[in-house]
């Protein structure tokens, strides 16, 4: 099995891609959160 090299600009360009891709991920996750917070609370209140 090879194992592949990657340059010190690989490893930083991958590292803020896996960067960017949690915080759009997390921003989902409370996105969604907030939402069904919303639903059950305007849903009870009617």
């Amino acid at each position: 099995m090879d194992v592949v090299k990657l340059t010190e600009a690989q490893r930083k360009s991958r590292r803020n891609r896996n960067v960017a891709l949690g915080l759009v991920l997390g921003g989902l996750v409370v996105l969604f959160y907030a939402i069904t917070i919303v639903k059950f609370t305007s849903g009870h209140m009617g």
